[in-house]
């Protein structure tokens, strides 16, 4: 016999209930490190399930739930960041209790959290991002596409000072690398002021981007654009811009070798080419932003002297294997911001190792490996587990597999047992710890919506942690009086 999740064709999780060993009056406690998608889908695979008795913390070091879909998303992409609604539902569920503004690893020790509960799914993403390890990147001017999303999207521990010090000067920008997320800095960027009030930036982001004196914004991609790695209706949406015009030189979309051989076999590929060529005839228009894509080239050094003011770049070419590899021509960028965006890294927390190669933890099939083998009750889901891949949705499949082997695991009496079988919000309140729940957090949601208001539009991002928490202090407050 069999138990199955209600959350759609092909995300069940399956448990025999022959071998579950946890009575009901017991609930097997499972805590998630990190409340962004794939920490609330593991949570949502884990409380739909009917085999096993589960009780869920979801815990976070922020005081807010969403984790990229709250900070990563661009904010001018609404539907998407619409995924917020489906995901505050899993944490609404009655076996979900949400956990917020708790630092795992320094205000509560690993070893104290896996002392309370049977199992621990680790689900904090990547925070670190990727540089490119050349001269002149520490240059004020040199940003990480992290820095700037952070910014933009209200994240609380966002260097405003710099970011925007930075974006004072930027007349020219040069945006390194060719996914998504470059697309989405060098659209945001070079979007009018009207086209982002819709959005939910806060205030003084808007106001910082509408005082921005950016002309140009230039997309750099070591490789041709068959390798690039942006979808396709992130790239059309750059030819959509009201004060923006495109521009590609046709020699990049020259392809050679493996590349035309890839845009043969490949849909995507195709199609990506198609919207490049469409932009081919584009001349610069006066008044208007001027967005090139250019490809084939790598950044060598940035130039300074006291701040950024150019990139140099050199022309590469693919080498009989298929490598990337320069040829020594060399151009020179013009540039007051450098963007650097070629990805994102996980980072350990205090006890969990992580790979330092892949930025990620070893596991098999969700299950962490410690000194090459399963340790018991410790898994692993999201980005931490498979690397910075995907869309939101690859989340939902990827928690599937882990909350399967977690419960395989309940099922062979394979998670060892609690040594301390506690409450853990009443472990975190003895400490003097006072997480933000979910009533605390929907207090903070209708403090946005307030903010909103006040701006004429439906929500205004609070990007303060004081302010954050003060909604959820007066939530806290509204409950002890009644």
């Amino acid at each position: 016999m069999t138990g199955r999740t209600r959350m759609g064709e092909d995300a069940s999780v399956t448990v025999r209930r022959d071998l579950v060993v946890q009575p009901a009056d017991s609930p097997l406690r499972v805590a998630i490190v990190g409340a962004g998608p794939a920490g609330i889908y593991a949570a949502q695979a884990l409380a739909e399930q009917d085999a096993v008795p589960v009780a869920v913390d979801i815990i976070d070091r922020l005081p807010t739930p969403f984790g990229l879909v709250r900070y990563g998303i661009a904010p001018d992409h609404l539907k998407m960041r619409g995924l917020r609604s489906t995901l505050q539902r899993a944490l609404e569920h009655p076996r979900v209790r949400f956990l917020g503004n708790v630092e795992v690893g320094v205000a509560l020790p690993l070893a104290q959290l896996r002392a309370h509960v049977d199992a621990v799914i680790y689900a904090y993403g990547a925070a670190d991002a990727g540089r490119l390890g050349i001269e002149g990147e520490e240059l004020p001017g040199s940003l990480t596409a992290l820095d700037l999303v952070s910014w933009y999207c209200g994240h609380p521990d966002a260097d405003r000072a710099t970011v925007e010090e930075a974006l004072s000067h930027a007349r020219s920008v040069a945006v390194i690398g060719v996914g998504n997320v470059a697309l989405d800095v060098a659209r945001v960027l070079a979007r009018a002021p009207e086209e982002l009030q819709p959005t939910e930036m806060p205030q003084h982001v808007l106001e910082a981007l509408a005082d921005a004196p950016v002309e140009q914004v230039t997309v750099v991609g070591r490789r041709g654009p068959a390798m690039a790695s942006f979808s396709t209706p992130e790239l059309r949406e750059l030819g959509q811009l009201r004060s923006a015009v495109v521009l590609v030189d046709p020699r990049d979309l020259e392809l050679v070798g493996a590349a035309e051989e890839r845009a043969a076999a490949e849909s995507a590929v195709a199609r990506n080419l198609a919207v490049l060529r469409s932009w081919v005839e584009h001349e610069p228009s006066p008044g208007t932003v001027r967005l090139n894509l250019r490809f084939r080239w790598r950044p060598v050094r940035i130039l300074g002297p006291h701040r950024v003011r150019a990139v140099e770049l050199e022309r590469t070419a693919s080498d009989a294997d298929g490598q990337t590899v320069g040829t020594g021509e060399l151009e020179l960028l013009p540039a007051d911001l450098v963007v650097q965006s070629i990805g994102y890294r996980g980072t350990s927390l205090p006890g969990l190792p992580v790979d330092e190669r892949t930025g990620t933890v070893a596991h098999t099939a969700g299950r962490v490996l410690r000194d090459g083998r399963p340790s018991p009750g410790e898994y692993v889901a999201g980005w931490i587990k498979r690397g910075p891949t995907g869309v939101v949705g690859t989340n939902k499949h990827d928690a599937k597999e882990t909350v399967s082997s977690l419960l395989e695991d309940a099922a062979a009496g394979a998670l060892g047992s609690r040594r301390q079988p506690e409450d853990l919000l009443a472990v975190l309140m003895r400490q003097g710890l006072h997480p933000v729940l979910l009533e605390d957090w929907r207090a903070i949601d209708a403090a946005e919506e307030a903010l909103g208001a006040t701006h004429g539009r439906d929500r205004t991002t609070l990007h303060d942690r004081n302010a954050l928490l003060a909604a959820a202090r007066l939530a806290a407050a509204s409950r002890e009086e009644a």
